[in-house]
């Protein structure tokens, strides 16, 4: 039997339901797959022997003609979303020891289509990060590393690793400001981040809930329809969560793009933008235009101030949320001599760097004398950039860019670690569809000269995630990119 891990969740589903293989076989192959893959380090917490339980009672299922969608498939779930009876840390040392008594909507909804679970899967500490360096488990490395360990992208690293090495057949993300487009980008796989509203946040450790959305990391763009049909929908229990219908994201792979607007943002060629990550962005019209779609030029003029506007808006509202861990309640505690010698020790000791930045940020801006000056002009540019889209929409039904401006970078990169803005440039091209609430999709393709993959990212008006997956697939298509690798 030919490797298993090689198979997309689309047809692990329907070899399953031929009895091709069992749930127990494919759930072994995973296994053997994590084992042989921990040098990545993209798992910080294994449930081997767990995922094999649930794998038995998925066959069970098969055998009685009872599975769910995504039943007997070995998912990853990102390390910030609370797992019932699993450590779920977000990576940090203030979370040390935690487990949930509760389970997020998002994994309880996979739970409940027969999904299992392999592990927990590292990420940037509380999400803060663009390359899965501010962990405290340590960085993931990039499955494509040759000669240098590359970064894998943040902060949903751990989860785009483990889908490029085969080591889970999808994994769940969440995208603050890029944190599921970029790392796939990186690592050569696909990612959705949804409309903000279409998954619960609730059970999701909040780093800034105005942007936080959860969304499916997967070998493909049918493999990402599959997860986040059974990932979305409304929930009572998160306030932010919309009334709307889940389609069957799948019955769009495929459907004729022929007279759909493709936009392309002249603000989005800015002088970081690789030359070789330019060439694809314009194959990547080429290929859409041949397919029958019309391309036209758009303006997104308050683009140049979207990433000023998101550090100061995410990181004021990470400055409220991460004010609840300070030792008392749950999580690690480092004592001292009075409550705010135990305050202070244990956020000492609990948050790592750019944690402890975005927090001074944030504090900053929301402060008297400086929340009108910084925090709420911010939110009015923000207001603009979303207008913007409205606007650019106007022209057309779908905007196409580069996800990132280059390829993975090595692990330690100097200029990275000393200047944190070089660092926050990665996001270019995310963030302002962040700020807009947009829906958008990474997919990988193709490769640079280094033989490094490079994303292209697909961007639809709110809630109109069925022409992302039409165009994704009719690109991926041509693109052919598992050919490729």
């Amino acid at each position: 039997m030919s490797d298993l891990t090689n198979l997309t969740i689309a047809e692990a589903r329907d070899g399953l339901k031929k009895k091709e293989f069992t749930t127990i076989e494919l759930t072994e192959a995973y296994i053997a797959k994590m084992n042989d893959c921990r040098k990545l380090n993209a798992f910080v917490c294994e449930t081997q022997e767990h995922a094999l339980e649930q794998a038995k009672l998925s066959q069970e299922k098969y055998n009685n003609n009872t599975a769910g969608e995504l039943e007997g498939i070995p998912l990853g779930i990102k390390d910030l979303f609370c797992t019932k009876g699993i450590a779920t840390t977000a990576c940090s040392n203030i979370l040390k020891g935690f487990i949930p008594p509760y389970e997020s909507t998002v994994s309880e909804k996979l739970l409940a289509a027969g999904a299992s679970f392999l592990g927990k899967l590292n990420l940037d500490e509380f999400a803060m990060g663009g390359s899965n360096e501010t962990s405290a488990f340590g960085p993931v490395v990039n499955p494509w590393s040759k000669n240098v360990p590359l970064v894998a992208g943040g902060s949903s690293g751990g989860s785009a690793a483990a889908v490029a090495a085969n080591m889970c057949a999808g994994a769940t993300g969440t995208d603050t400001g890029g944190s599921i487009r970029q790392p796939s980008s990186y690592c050569g796989v696909t990612g959705i981040k949804p409309t903000y509203g279409r998954c619960s946040r609730y059970g999701i450790i909040a780093f800034a809930s105005s942007l936080d959305q959860a969304g499916p990391i997967a070998k493909d763009v049918r493999d990402c329809a599959i997860m986040l049909k059974n990932m979305a929908g409304y929930d009572p229990k998160d306030s932010t969560s919309a009334k709307v219908d889940v389609p069957d994201f799948e019955k769009f792979i495929g459907q004729d793009i022929k007279g759909m607007r493709i936009g392309i943002p002249k603000e989005f060629r800015v002088d970081a933008l690789d030359k070789e990550v330019d060439a694809y962005w314009m194959k990547s019209a080429e290929i859409l235009k041949q397919r029958g779609a019309e391309i036209v030029e758009i303006s997104l003029p308050h683009t140049k101030y979207a990433l000023a506007t998101y550090y100061i808006v995410a990181p004021a509202e990470a400055s409220s949320n991460l004010a609840r861990y300070d030792g008392l309640r749950y999580g690690n505690r480092v004592n001292g001599q009075h409550l705010d010698d135990m305050y202070i020790n244990s956020r000492t000791a609990g948050f790592g760097k750019e944690v402890k930045r975005r927090i001074m940020i944030g504090t900053y801006v929301l402060s008297a004398g400086y929340y009108d000056a910084y925090y709420l002009k911010a939110q009015k540019v923000r207001r603009l950039i979303r207008d913007d889209f409205i606007k650019a929409f106007e022209k057309c039904d779908l905007i196409l860019t580069p996800t990132a401006p280059t390829a993975a970078f090595p692990i330690g990169d100097k200029s990275m670690n000393e200047n944190p803005i070089l660092m926050w440039l990665n996001d270019i091209f995310t963030v302002s569809i962040s700020l807009a609430g947009l829906p958008a999709m990474s997919l990988p393709v193709g490769l640079s000269a280094e033989g490094l993959p490079l994303g292209m990212q697909v961007v639809g008006k709110a809630f109109d995630e069925a022409s992302i997956f039409k165009a994704a697939s009719a690109l991926e298509k041509d693109v052919d990119f598992r050919k490729v690798r």
